[in-house]
Order: structure tokens, then C-alpha cells, then sequence
């Protein structure tokens, strides 16, 4: 029943009629979190920025697929179906979901770790067809360093994903490698939806030393059930997401996900004025962000040193 509400809710908002000097920009996003929906206003405040602004000339739709691949390839049918100037997906099965649906509404993708991995484009300086947009590629190396300058004789990263999800794979595969540089092992745990999280948490338990969560929206999107094994059983919890601190994560080297949006809804003015999308590069977002909390830390058994508390560009007591 939810699914065919989107997409009735998709179908009467794209259909009714235009002005001649209005342009419809349709948004869609696996799930809804923090991050994903940061970098949505993000986007539509870059276009309101170089003057395009909703209820005057522009129609700005925004559908979420709740988590559900399956919604997500139906509301890129259905944006596909009815045309819009621009489709904008925010995260990796979104923008399968798009680019798949559609060979020429231009595609300005967002919050992808990997576009190549993904199959999005083929090249990212020169991504050709209708598709371009934005990577989030987390600094997994910085990562890495600083779960060790917080826990020195850290040994073991239990690193918790949707196996299901490309991006989360392409980042196992990054953090395993940056992982044996450091003379560390990871332990994977995978969870393919929300309601699986806080147990596939719980398998880390007496295997990992800390628990380190990607930009993986499963997991992000239930990262409290999460949070409250790591706060048990005294296991320090890193993300990528620095949304996620506030939640009850340790900390995160990561991006601000508004200008990661302004960021992208940038290129969308770009498409709109009317270059092609397929001649604009694809992008690695701008600016990481270091967010610590600190009361997290205390109830993970940790104290974390001054060297990073110093450095913070945001804490959380």
C-alpha cells in the first residue's frame, strides 16, 4: 500500500502543469537519515541560491524509498515516466535505480562512494551520456588513523554494512587494504536491512576491538540499536557519518552532507542552464569535518586525548 502511495503521490505531483518558465527537479533517496536529508536541503537551497526557488519557478519533488530497493526502482520509473528537467538520487541504490531507468533525463547523482564500482560511469572526468554528480569517498585511511591515535593497541576493526549495498563493499575492500598497512585485521558483520542492525552489532562483540560503520544507509538508518550494544558492551563505535556523532557514535572524519548537497545542487544549476551532464566530471565532495562526543567515549570506556579533542571541528558533550 505504501509503494503504490508514493507513486500515486509522484505521479499527481509531477503531472500537474507547469509554467512555461518552470523547471521540475524530482529527488529521490533510499532512506531517509540525517546525512541524506541534509544533503536534499542542500540541494535545493543551491538552486533557491542562482534563483531557482520552489513555488516561483521551480517544482522540486522529493521521494524517499523508506529502505526498500524495490520502492526505489519503482520511483525512478515513475520520475523517469514523466520527464523531469533533472533527476537527482541521493546514494548509491538510488542512482542504480535512476540511471538504470532513464538514458536521457540528465542525472546529477549524489552521496555515491563509488560511482565506478556502481556502474554509474564509466569514467569519472569524462562520464559521457546523461549521468555526473558527486562522490563521497570516505578518507578510509584517515579513518583508520584515527581509530588508532583514540585506542593505540587497537588489533581488530569490525566493520558493519549491508553486504547488499556496492558502496559499502567498495569500502571493505578500501578499508581492508588501508587495515594491513596499519597492522590491523577487520572482521565484517553484515546486516542487509534495518531490523538486522543492532544483532549483527552484537556478533562483534568479543571478536572486534571497535566497531567502524561506512556511509552505509542500512545501517545508519538504525544506528541506535547499534549504539546501544557498543555503550553495553564497552565497544567503541566510529563512523564515516559525522551526522551519526550526535546519535552516539564516538566520532567521524566525514563530510558536512548540506555542502555535499550545495555541492551537487551546484552542478544540477550547471545542467539546468543547459550543459550536458555527460561532458562535467564527476566530483569527490570537499571538506571533511572531525565530530567527537564526548559523553559516548565515557560510556564506551574511553577517554579520548587531547590531540583529537583539539582538533575537533565540532564536540558533543
Amino acid at each position: 500500500m505504501r509503494s503504490l502511495l508514493i507513486a500515486l503521490a509522484a505521479t499527481v505531483a509531477l503531472s500537474l502543469p507547469a509554467r512555461a518558465d518552470e523547471v521540475t527537479v524530482a529527488v529521490t533517496a533510499i532512506v531517509e537519515h540525517p546525512a541524506l536529508d541534509a544533503a536534499r536541503d542542500g540541494v535545493k537551497d543551491a538552486l533557491a541560491a542562482a534563483g531557482y526557488k520552489e513555488g516561483e519557478n521551480l517544482k522540486f519533488i522529493y521521494e524517499s524509498a523508506q529502505g526498500n530497493p524495490a520502492t526505489a526502482a519503482q520511483i525512478a520509473r515513475q520520475f523517469a515516466g514523466e520527464a523531469p528537467n533533472v533527476i537527482v538520487p541521493i546514494s548509491t541504490p538510488s542512482a542504480q535505480a535512476v540511471v538504470s531507468s532513464t538514458r536521457d533525463i540528465p542525472v546529477v547523482f549524489t552521496a555515491v562512494s563509488d560511482p565506478l564500482g556502481a556502474q554509474l560511469v564509466k569514467d569519472m572526468e569524462k562520464p559521457g551520456g546523461n549521468v555526473t554528480g558527486l562522490s563521497d569517498l570516505s578518507p578510509v585511511a584517515e579513518h583508520v588513523a584515527l581509530i588508532k591515535e583514540i585506542l593505540p593497541n587497537v588489533k581488530t576493526i569490525g566493520f558493519l554494512y549491508n553486504s547488499g549495498e556496492a558502496n559499502s563493499v567498495s569500502l571493505l575492500a578500501v578499508l581492508k587494504e588501508e587495515a594491513e598497512k596499519a597492522g590491523l585485521s577487520v572482521i565484517e558483520s553484515a546486516a542487509t536491512k534495518s531490523a538486522e542492525v543492532q544483532g549483527a552489532a552484537r556478533a562483534l562483540v568479543g571478536r572486534a576491538d571497535v566497531i567502524y560503520i561506512p556511509t552505509d544507509n542500512t545501517i545508519i538508518s538504525a544506528l541506535e540499536g547499534a549504539v546501544a550494544v557498543a555503550e553495553e558492551s564497552k565497544l567503541p563505535l566510529f563512523t564515516a557519518d559525522t551526522d551519526s556523532v550526535s546519535r552516539g557514535a564516538v566520532a567521524a572524519l566525514g563530510f558536512n552532507y548540506y555542502d555535499v548537497g550545495k555541492q551537487t545542487g551546484e552542478v544540477v544549476v550547471r545542467v539546468l542552464k543547459g550543459e550536458n551532464p555527460g561532458d562535467i566530471a564527476v566530483k569527490v565532495a570537499a571538506g571533511t569535518d572531525l565530530v567527537i562526543n564526548k559523553g559516548a567515549a565515557t560510556r564506551m570506556g574511553i577517554t579520548l586525548p587531547e590531540s583529537v579533542v583539539g582538533r575537533a571541528t565540532r564536540t558533543i558533550e
